[in-house]
């Protein structure tokens, strides 16, 4: 009698240290506020695509906890030049296989000439010669085509949709070189769902298609500087490794943002806009309130008691 009411003490003990959320663990009095910052998150982008006056589908993924947010994540939109990520990812790739060496040479021809190519286009065909890291630079930098449409030869289109097959990425689709407009016009645009380019950049960052060195490499590639509405309201000191694309009534961007302690990725695609510039401000405030989520993360501790660099603690 006397053990059977020492286990029943102990049982009770058990069960209202459970119950009492004074003695919860630290972690899960994080994950509930974290919450609360995720429920306000999403609030803040229902609201903005309330206002938008297009479509558009966000996916964000907290690489560090695997929290995720999505709207209309599954709906295909046409890339631009958000899908250079694809194509300088299996040139990475080529590389680190040895298919390929980022510094092989190639020289300029005149038939590489297309519009929307501010580097090559002032090149000199025939006599100058350039690197395929070169070439990376100006696709990504600058968002050279000409660039951009030598290496898709270089590496190949149906590689290119091998590698993106491999990941299960079945709607994202290189399917035309950049300004050809016969083929837009049957429909085949460079396509892709703001999951699935989810998907790609966080594949990247966690060493499933490239090596440690390679992956590093390609972020930094990915990061050299240009005009986007990712980093617009960010600080200027912030990594951030995206590509956005533009087409008529089109604006995309995708990337990781490089936050100390808690990197993301962030992809925001809009289509059938009525003012361009209204979509490209929708990413650049939806990339703010994440950016301020993430950035609060980064520096809290687990009860939300942020520590800002050079603040006492008192």
């Amino acid at each position: 009698m006397k053990l059977l009411f020492c286990c029943v003490a102990l049982i009770s003990i058990s069960l209202a240290q459970t119950s009492n959320p004074q003695t919860a663990s630290p972690s899960a009095i994080t994950q509930e506020k974290q919450k609360v910052l995720w429920q306000k998150l999403e609030a803040n982008v229902h609201e903005i695509d309330q206002h938008l006056d297009g479509a558009m589908g966000v996916a964000i993924d907290d690489l560090v906890t695997g929290d995720q947010f999505f709207l209309h994540e599954n709906e295909v939109f046409a890339q631009a030049s958000s899908i250079k990520i694809a194509v300088l990812a299996e040139l990475y790739r080529q590389a680190q296989v040895g298919k390929l060496k980022l510094t092989d040479l190639y020289t300029v021809q005149t038939s590489d000439l297309v519009p929307d190519s501010n580097i090559m286009g002032g090149l000199t065909p025939g006599v100058t010669r350039v690197t395929l890291r070169d070439l990376a630079t100006m696709m990504i930098a600058v968002s050279d085509n000409s660039a951009t449409n030598v290496l898709i030869d270089r590496v190949g289109m149906g590689n290119v949709n091998a590698m993106l097959d491999s990941l299960g990425l079945s709607h994202t689709r290189l399917r035309r070189k950049m300004m050809d407009l016969d083929a837009a016009k049957q429909g085949r645009e460079n396509i892709s769902t703001p999951r699935e380019m989810m998907t790609l950049l966080a594949a990247l960052y966690r060493g499933k298609v490239l090596s440690k060195d390679m992956e590093s490499d390609f972020f930094t590639m990915l990061s050299t500087g240009k005009d986007s509405w990712i980093p617009r309201d960010l600080p200027a000191d912030l990594k951030i490794a995206d590509k956005p694309g533009e087409l008529e009534a089109v604006r995309n961007d995708s990337g990781v943002v490089f936050v100390e302690g808690h990197p993301y990725v962030i992809c925001v695609m809009t289509a059938f806009l009525r003012n361009e510039r209204d979509g490209e401000e929708a990413i650049s405030k939806i990339s703010l309130d994440a950016w301020r989520m993430f950035d609060r993360l980064s520096r809290a501790t687990e009860y939300g008691r942020v520590v800002s660099p050079g603040n006492g603690v008192r």
